[in-house]
């Protein structure tokens, strides 16, 4: 069949990457794709929020099957305009993407069936929010209400950053109509993993835990970003914590939904922290995550297409996974995620062996690849380890070192190896 991707970002060149590996795939369309992706697909320009070109697009091209890559399109509705034309589409309603849509709802939600998170509160006034803040202490969390690309969220170490922060948002406009309301959460301690699923109402099918790396630089200092790496699994996460997260968390929001006329089909992803009380959640997204996708996809021994065709059908899809790792470093712009130049010519990356190349923000120009967004791509590599999989993909990813256009973090995944090796030892 024809199939459709919406979307221009590295988890949509996964997704691509992955797609064209099934026999049951004709023709893959992406839009508006990116110069990555044009080796397998045939990229449309046409913009993710367009709706009515995107349907015209996949009528006039015979899509049998179309994939939402992004949260915006998915909060502008699109998968409810391709249900009413008749096509086939995966993703979740307009009224189910709300789960990342709203930090409030979600909450809500979380707080009526007494799904583990932290303890909040939600502003929409400077005053109560500064009066809260002073109350609880830091460290403190602050995150701007609706979707801000990943960068609405600050984790203040003192009162006084966080009320800044809070400032911002609310009196300040930071992040638009996104941070008109925020959400004022307690901190949490402990290691962070995203389990994603595939979900179709009550039905939940996971995937392989996965950790993302949010901050700009070694040692998780600087901003959050939408992230610099990933890895899938994660070794030191105990099975008992994987089974609690699925069936204490995803498995009752998945129901939750359902139970509040909000069904929700598609990817659920659930950022998840491991407490001393147990996993608890940070976060709900309605689509599959970036940059865990280039990890975890990798891992998955099924046709894609089948699969996805499984789920709309309310067919079990019997997942398979590798027995191998698999980890992604992100290269990005220098200045990433403030202010950066695009047009940046990129260097020859090798793919030896299991490593792999993953575009985000690039453009094709006669010079060859040049930089067009933040993050620019992902190296990625599986390996029979963890370590494994590091070292092949750091093995490629440094010809970036010579190159003062880009920059990359050199820890992903260190603490989890070394958290391996030294529970190895004591074994």
């Amino acid at each position: 069949m024809n199939i459709l991707v919406i979307g221009r970002g590295g988890r949509e060149h996964s997704l691509v990457q992955k797609l064209s590996e099934s026999e049951q795939t004709d023709r893959i369309f992406a839009a508006p794709g990116n110069a990555g992706m044009e080796k397998i697909a045939e990229c449309v320009v046409i913009d993710e929020g367009d709706h009515e070109r995107l349907i015209a697009f996949a009528q006039q091209n015979e899509v049998g099957l179309t994939i939402v890559g992004p949260e915006n399109p998915l909060l502008d509705g699109v998968v409810d305009r391709f249900v009413e034309a008749g096509l086939k589409v995966f993703g979740p309603s307009q009224a189910a993407a709300l789960i990342e849509g709203s930090k409030h709802f979600a909450k809500q939600l979380m707080e009526k069936y007494h799904i583990p998170t932290a303890g909040y509160q939600a502003f929409e006034d400077i005053k109560n929010a500064r009066a809260y803040i002073e109350e609880k202490g830091a460290p403190i969390v602050i995150k701007a209400d609706g979707l801000a690309a990943g960068k609405g969220v600050v984790v203040a170490e003192t009162v006084e950053e966080a009320v800044a922060a809070a400032e911002e948002m609310l009196e300040n406009g930071q992040f638009g109509d996104a941070s008109r309301e925020i959400v004022v959460e307690e901190f949490l301690a402990g290691e962070e993993f995203s389990l994603m699923a595939f979900v179709n109402g009550e039905e939940v099918y996971p995937m392989v835990p996965a950790k993302d790396h949010k901050r700009a630089f070694d040692g998780d200092e600087g901003p959050n970003t939408g992230g610099m790496g990933a890895f899938a699994p994660v070794p030191q996460l105990t099975e008992k914590s994987y089974q609690t997260a699925l069936h204490d968390i995803v498995t009752p929001v998945a129901a939750a939904m359902v139970e509040e006329g909000r069904s929700f089909t598609g990817i659920l992803y659930a950022g998840l922290i491991e407490t001393s009380e147990g996993p608890k959640v940070i976060e709900f997204n309605a689509r599959f995550g970036d940059p865990e996708t280039q990890v975890v996809l990798p891992l998955l021994q099924n046709d894609l297409v089948q699969v996805i065709l499984d789920i709309l059908d309310g067919r079990d899809p019997q997942l398979s996974w590798t027995n191998e790792s698999c980890a992604g470093v992100v290269v990005a712009s220098k200045g990433y995620p403030g202010a950066y130049e695009k047009g940046r010519l990129l260097p020859a990356i090798s793919v030896e062996d299991d490593v792999f190349v993953v575009h985000a923000g690039t453009a094709l120009d006669e010079k060859g690849y040049v930089s067009n967004g933040g993050r620019v791509l992902l190296v990625g590599s599986k390996g029979k380890t963890l370590a494994d999989a590091l070292s092949q993909t750091y093995h490629s990813v440094q010809v970036f070192d010579n190159f003062d256009d880009f920059f990359y973090r050199h820890d992903i995944g260190r603490s989890s190896v070394l958290s391996s090796a030294s529970h190895s030892d004591e074994e």
